[in-house]
């Protein structure tokens, strides 16, 4: 079976192919701090050892780009005694544990930030939803202070113990603002072509290797195609994915960018954006992570068959249900299991 294949990612040595990829929790306080409830969370989900990998929901690097409330924050030096317990309850179930680095831009939320939201144009993402402010373009100065965010929100994730890191730059969050041309109008270095949108992507994933160790896993979360007219394109998300590589990214989690985390009339197919976590596969060296739909243990076998992917996320399925790794897995044994009676 491919799912329990292991496979190495950066420096970490992952035991199997299941992920359980980074889903909002809403389980921090007020202030953006670790909770009990946040820690339960996740442990409840990795217990008994059966996944390869859990990537804690997005944290906030800096005030101005929280997204929610109750969203955990990574954003302060204070916040790395509750980040340590965080990482603590996934390691105490035997499983390696990543978190993921974002920045809402013009999601940003002012009534808890109390600043108007940022963004590469002054235009709003198409899912925005319905009253968002318009959001503020963004000055060279406050472009400028994003690589910063996100290598001392680095910095602190490796103090903490977590495993790797992740980079949001999907969904519609900032980075993939900067990358998609339905909401990069700029026409400076950061706007324009396809490797100027790319600039802010890539001079973040520079500054957080800065900081970390060598070795030390970096994933990119790349809503490399947008799904939607005049925006990026498939062939686009593999030269983008071309480009992490290339500036240290160690992992590539495959996901929409302007269509956000879903897809409209795949609701039903396991692996919605299978169609360019494959040919982004085929163009890159590292492993490729495939999430969207997958709700089965079977449905990851056959993707990871397909070749569509390295690893295959598994979001709303474990949310709902944490005992969701240990139920698939005894499942997929018992199926590949020798008949009884069968001769060997």
């Amino acid at each position: 079976m491919m799912y329990d294949q292991p496979l190495a990612v950066g420096g970490l040595e992952l035991k199997n192919r299941l992920v359980m990829v980074p889903v909002a929790t809403r389980k921090a306080d007020a202030c953006g701090r670790v909770t009990q409830a946040l820690c339960d969370h996740y442990a409840a989900r990795a217990r008994g050892g059966y996944l390869g990998l859990v990537e804690c929901g997005h944290h906030f690097v800096c005030e101005e780009g929280r997204a929610t409330a109750h969203q955990a924050s990574i954003a302060h030096d204070k916040d790395v005694e509750g980040l340590k317990r965080e990482a603590a309850a996934v390691h105490d179930q035997g499983t390696p544990v990543f978190v993921q680095l974002s920045h809402a831009g013009s999601a940003a939320d002012e009534k808890i930030t109390g600043t108007h939201p940022l963004a590469p144009s002054a235009v709003t993402c198409p899912g925005a939803k319905v009253g968002h402010p318009l959001p503020r373009q963004m000055s060279a100065d406050d472009i400028a202070r994003i690589p910063e965010y996100f290598s001392a929100a680095a910095r602190r994730a490796c103090a903490a113990g977590f495993d790797g890191i992740e980079i949001h730059a999907a969904h519609g969050y900032l980075l993939d603002q900067f990358l998609s041309p339905l909401t990069n109008l700029r026409r400076d270095a950061y706007g324009g072509s396809l490797e100027n949108r790319a600039r802010l992507l890539l001079e973040v994933l520079s500054a957080v290797r800065a900081e970390l160790p060598a070795g030390y896993p970096v994933s990119v979360r790349l809503g490399g195609c947008d799904y939607l007219p005049g925006g990026n394109t498939i062939d686009d998300a593999v030269a983008l994915a071309r480009m992490a590589e290339t500036a240290g990214a160690s992992l590539l989690s495959v996901s929409g960018g302007m269509c956000y985390y879903g897809r409209p009339g795949f609701e039903d197919t396991p692996g919605w954006f299978a169609d360019s976590s494959a040919p982004i596969r085929a163009a890159v060296c590292v492993p490729v992570l495939l999430a969207g739909g997958i709700k089965t243990g079977a449905a990851a076998e056959a993707l990871l068959e397909q070749g569509a992917c390295d690893l295959a996320g598994i979001g709303r399925a474990i949310l709902n249900r944490p005992a969701w790794a240990r139920r698939e897995t005894t499942k997929l044994r018992a199926a590949n299991a020798p008949a009884r009676g069968a001769a060997r």
